[in-house]
This record gives C-alpha cells, sequence and structure tokens, in this order.
C-alpha cells in the first residue's frame, strides 16, 4: 500500500534526525524542517500550513484547519503530514477527513513513547525524543541522538573490600 510506504520511507528519514536541547515548538519546527526536506528528496512539491478539507468547530466553521505539511505529487494521490508531540483526537479527525478527501494521510508523532495506534486510514510515523526538565520557567527540553545508548561506565573495585556484611533485619515477631 502506497501509506505503508510513504510511512516506512519517512521514518526512516526521521531516523537520521538528532538535536540537543531544544523546547517543544523547535522540536516541531525541526521535524517538520525535516518532512520537506524528506518531499523535496521526492520530488514532490510542498506547503506549510495548508489549508485542510475540515472546517474549523463553531464558531468559526466559515474557516478551515491547517495541515503542518501538504505535498502535491505527479504519481499518486496528494500526501498530508501533520506532527504532534501529543494524541489530539482533533488532529485523527482533520486527517481523516483528508483521506476520505482522496489523500494519503501520515501522522508523525513524536515524544518519549507509547504512541497512540490512530485509527485507518491514517499511517503513523513515530520519532522517538527523549525528555527533561528545563531552566524554571523554560519548560521541557528534548533530545534526541540516534544509535544504542552509551554503555554504563566500568566501576573500580580498587580499594573495596569484596566481603559483604549482612545487616540484621526487624522482626515481624512482637518481642523478638
Amino acid at each position: 500500500m502506497d501509506g505503508e510506504r510513504l510511512a516506512a520511507s519517512l521514518t526512516g528519514r526521521l531516523a537520521g534526525l538528532e538535536f540537543v536541547d531544544l523546547g517543544t515548538d523547535e522540536v516541531t519546527a525541526r521535524i517538520i524542517d525535516a518532512v520537506l526536506a524528506w518531499a523535496a528528496e521526492q520530488g514532490w512539491r510542498s506547503y506549510r500550513r495548508a489549508a485542510s478539507v475540515l472546517p474549523l468547530p463553531p464558531p468559526m466553521t466559515d474557516r478551515h484547519s491547517v495541515l503542518d505539511v501538504a505535498c502535491a505529487r505527479r504519481d499518486g494521490p496528494p500526501v498530508v503530514i501533520e506532527v504532534d508531540h501529543t494524541d489530539r483526537r482533533r488532529t485523527w479527525e482533520k486527517l481523516v477527513a483528508e483521506a476520505d478527501a482522496g489523500r494519503v494521510a501520515l501522522w508523525v508523532r513524536w515524544g518519549p513513547g507509547r504512541f497512540a495506534v490512530p485509527p485507518a486510514p491514517i499511517h503513523l510515523v513515530t520519532c522517538e525524543v527523549a525528555r527533561q526538565a528545563g531552566p524554571v520557567g523554560a519548560g521541557r527540553r528534548h533530545r534526541r541522538t540516534p544509535g544504542p545508548a552509551r554503555p554504563a561506565p566500568v566501576h573500580s573495585t580498587h580499594g573495596v573490600d569484596p566481603v559483604v556484611e549482612p545487616l540484621p533485619l526487624p522482626s515481624a515477631e512482637p518481642g523478638v
């Protein structure tokens, strides 16, 4: 299927993405830039913040929602991509509406893991990103350093007595 192939291709492209100490908006922007580069590598025209077929909820039903990236291609239907760090029902609704209109819907979900599986026909692309607390008032900071985790350091046993002394444990019996 075209959507599965495209999701796998984009997953491969995002696998090399690296960054350290970025805020949430910066990570989203970095991933969107990588998606745009991937689309350009395919020879597609791509658009940031393209109009969606899904109208906004009341009272703005005369306006339409926007997509993070939309791609026009000669060899198949358009491809639309949303990039999120949370599970948003509105994103799913938007992508399902796009798929119903004949577009291939990809959802790039980034974060520390445990990604919800979207309903068909949305194709999930995951991008695991580690997070940590930032300086006070700065929010969370994120990093992505692909590859295997560094091994734990080897600890020295020089000057350490290998004899283990058992510690007395408190008894559960009263008076003992």
